[in-house]
């Protein structure tokens, strides 16, 4: 909820001083990101603001779940960093 709310703080902004691009300047974002967000928020309220990137899943690219079961085996019991657990 807390990124909707900053999402709802830097369009006020933005709408109250009259200049996106400063509003951008001023938090630190991208006008592109404003944009899309102005847009969204245009179409569908706070709803719109909502966090919703598409995510794929792709089997081909996913660690196996037994492989994926030992490193956190490993690294809940042993403390091993990642090196450790390449090796």
């Amino acid at each position: 909820m807390s990124d909707i709310r900053i999402k709802l703080k830097v369009l006020h902004y933005a709408k109250e001083i009259g200049n996106i691009s400063q509003a951008c300047r001023y938090y630190g974002i991208s006008r592109e990101a404003v944009y899309q967000w102005k847009r969204a928020y245009e179409q569908e309220r706070e709803q719109g603001l909502f966090n919703s990137k598409p995510c794929p899943e792709t089997p081909k690219l996913r660690t196996p779940n037994h492989i994926e079961d030992l490193i956190l085996y490993l690294r809940k019991t042993y403390y091993f960093g990642q090196l450790r657990i390449k090796w």
